[in-house]
C-alpha cells in the first residue's frame, strides 16, 4: 500500500501565498457538501482562447483540489475536478486537456500508475505530479514515469500558477504519429509491421520495441542504460549482454540484407539509428 504523508492534508498542503485565490476555503467547503464526482467546473463554460487552459485536476484531497479549480477558474481556465485515480484515467482518456494536474498517492489507482498508462496509450497531455513525496528518488521516480514537472506540497499558488502556464506553452501533440520512418525503413506502429524497401521484416515483440525506441529518437544516441530501462524496464547491471544480442539481431534483420546501414554503433557511447 502507498505511503501517505500526513503533511499532504488540507490544511498543511496549502503554503501562505499572495496569488492564492480569493473565496477558495467557501468553495471548497461547499465542494464538500456535494456527492458528485467527479465533477466538471461551475456555471457554463466560455470558448477557450489565449492562455485559457482546460485543464484536470486529480486530487483525493477536497480542499487542496478546490483550493486549486478556484484560482484556476478565476485565471480563466476551465478545470474538472476527479478525487480517485481510476475516475481519473477514464477523464484524462476521454476529455481533451492541455494540462494535467494529478497527486502521486490516490484511491484505486496511484498517480504514478495513471501516468505509466497514459503514456503507454500514447497520450502525451502535459503533467504535472503534486505531491508530498519530495525526495530526490520521488521526483525522479516521477519524472521517469512520465511527468513532465513536480511540485511538492506544501506549495503556493503562484508557483503553480506559473508551471501550469509553462506546461501549457509547450508544444506537444494532439494526435500520436502511427508510422515511424528512417530512409527506407518504416514501421507502422498500428499494424506492428516492419519493412524497409518494401520488404516485410519479421521482427521478436523485443525486437520490434527496441526498434520502435531508436526510431522514435532517431539521430540521437542511446545509452546502454538508456535501452536498458526503456525496453526492458531494468536497472543497469553490467553483467548482462541483452542489449548487444538484441542490437545484433536487429542489424541481421534490418541491416545486413540491405546495402545501406542504419543503426550505428558510437564507440565508448551507444547506438544511434540514422536520422
Amino acid at each position: 500500500m502507498p505511503r501517505k504523508d500526513p503533511t499532504a492534508r488540507a490544511g498543511r498542503a496549502l503554503a501562505p501565498d499572495a496569488h492564492a485565490p480569493q473565496g477558495w476555503r467557501a468553495a471548497a467547503s461547499e465542494a464538500r457538501t456535494s456527492e458528485q464526482a467527479p465533477r466538471a467546473a461551475q456555471g457554463s463554460r466560455k470558448p477557450r482562447s489565449g492562455d485559457d487552459m482546460k485543464i484536470l485536476v486529480v486530487e483525493d484531497d477536497a480542499t487542496t483540489s478546490e483550493y486549486i479549480a478556484e484560482g484556476l477558474r478565476q485565471e480563466g481556465h476551465t478545470v474538472d475536478l476527479t478525487a480517485e485515480g481510476r475516475d481519473g484515467l477514464i477523464h484524462a482518456t476521454s476529455g481533451d486537456y492541455d494540462v494535467m494536474i494529478i497527486d502521486r498517492m490516490l484511491p484505486g489507482l496511484d498517480g504514478m500508475s495513471l501516468v505509466k498508462a497514459l503514456r503507454a496509450a500514447h497520450n502525451r497531455t502535459p503533467v504535472l505530479f503534486l505531491t508530498s513525496l519530495g525526495g530526490v528518488d520521488d521526483r525522479i521516480e516521477g519524472l521517469n514515469a512520465g511527468g513532465d514537472d513536480y511540485l511538492v506540497k506544501p506549495f503556493a499558488f503562484g508557483e503553480l500558477s506559473a508551471r501550469i502556464q509553462a506546461l501549457g506553452r509547450r508544444p506537444h501533440l494532439k494526435e500520436e504519429t502511427t508510422v515511424l520512418s528512417a530512409g527506407d525503413l518504416k514501421m507502422d506502429l498500428l499494424a506492428r509491421r516492419v519493412t524497409r524497401a518494401g520488404q516485410e521484416i519479421d521482427l521478436l515483440p523485443r525486437e520490434f520495441a527496441l526498434l520502435e525506441h531508436l526510431l522514435r529518437r532517431k539521430g540521437r544516441v542511446q545509452t546502454r542504460t538508456m535501452l536498458l530501462e526503456a525496453v526492458w524496464d531494468i536497472s543497469f547491471d553490467p553483467q548482462t549482454n541483452v542489449v548487444e544480442t538484441h542490437i545484433s539481431r536487429l542489424r541481421a534483420k534490418i541491416d545486413k540484407p540491405f546495402d545501406h546501414e542504419l543503426i550505428k554503433t558510437v564507440r565508448g557511447s551507444g547506438y544511434r539509428i540514422e536520422a
